[in-house]
């Protein structure tokens, strides 16, 4: 059983062991760390200190592993890429009182490692929950931005239609949902994120809920299910806290919440950015579809728009050179 630890102020947390990030698949980048609210907050950097600086956003239930396709192309140009991963995920520190968890002060942690690397001239790449995450910081303080790329993500505001897939989604969070009644046990983070993928369908899903039984995977995309099952194999429920706050902070039916209303007052004031900004959308993605994502960059000048056909709601797994190139041709690289 992996030790509770507890910060200063008492906040409890598990560590996930280093032991758990061996050996997987295209991610051999080493760790480095700072501390937030006395937790271990883990970041990748990679690159030249003084080439152009990326900054890559994940969302849920991810960590920086989704970011390691593109962080290898850019890198091998020049850039120097940073990949936090959010506080209880990756090999960040999990707390374990789900209560902890907000999107501000997610915000918060992000806020606080820019200033601690005192990053500059920043290319933004956002997906998921990475999109209010990083906006936040851009409207926040917009000097430290030059480019934004915005890749199936949101801002909440009034005029914005949730997807049945979303609606589904924080459906299954809810006490006696789906994924709140079996996550991790059955159904691990690693294992349901294979759909999105195309290596499993919903059905297989509920096999694994219903019967116990895991479908076969081929051995590179069972490599891939350990990356994504690695930051929490072993620490039980107590260590998804974070992963189940992440659905239920959709502001779905609470448009009153603070986190709302800072979306959408941050969805309002990012249409004013005046920077190069390129949407690259994947086309298959039914949380946030097409039609979105051409409606948002419709709202831009002098926005891009690239499609990645068949690309689901994680297109930096599955496409994820394919994005740096299409970056690196819009910057002339």
């Amino acid at each position: 059983m992996t030790e509770l630890h507890h910060t200063p102020d008492g906040v409890p947390f598990l560590r996930s062991p280093d032991s758990a990030f061996d050996n997987l698949p295209g991610y051999g980048f080493a760790p480095n760390y700072f501390s937030f609210q006395g937790l271990r907050m883990h970041y990748v950097d990679e690159g030249p200190r003084d080439g152009p600086v990326v900054l890559l956003m994940h969302g849920m239930p991810t960590w920086s592993f989704l970011n390691r396709k593109i962080i290898k192309a850019l890198v091998a140009k020049g850039y120097r890429c940073i990949a936090a991963d959010h506080i209880g995920f990756g090999r960040s520190d999990k707390v374990t009182d789900e209560g902890w968890y907000s999107i501000s002060r997610h915000t918060d942690a992000h806020r606080a490692l820019i200033n601690h690397l005192d990053l500059k001239g920043i290319t933004l790449f956002c997906q998921d929950w990475g999109g209010p995450i990083s906006l936040a910081q851009v409207v926040e303080r917009p000097q430290r931005f030059s480019r934004l790329v915005i890749m199936n993500t949101w801002l909440h505001h009034d005029a914005f239609d949730y997807s049945p897939a979303v609606r589904q989604w924080n459906a299954g969070w809810q006490a006696g949902g789906l994924f709140e009644t079996n996550v991790p046990e059955p159904l691990s983070l690693g294992w349901f994120i294979m759909v999105s993928f195309g290596h499993m369908t919903a059905r297989d899903l509920y096999g694994i809920v219903q019967k116990g039984e895991h479908p076969a995977l081929s051995a590179e995309a069972d490599a891939v299910r350990r990356g994504y099952d690695a930051p929490h194999a072993g620490l039980g429920r107590a260590g998804h806290a974070g992963a189940r706050r992440f659905p239920l902070s959709i502001p779905i039916d609470t448009p009153e919440t603070d986190t709302a209303k800072a979306q959408a007052q941050h969805f309002e004031a990012i249409l004013q950015w005046k920077g190069p900004v390129h949407f690259i959308w994947g086309g298959g993605d039914d949380v946030f579809p097409e039609s979105w994502g051409r409606d948002w960059a419709a709202r831009y000048a002098q926005a891009t728009f690239d499609l990645l056909p068949g690309a689901g709601h994680f297109p930096q797994e599955t496409r994820g050179e394919e994005i740096a190139a299409i970056f690196l041709k819009h910057v002339g690289a």
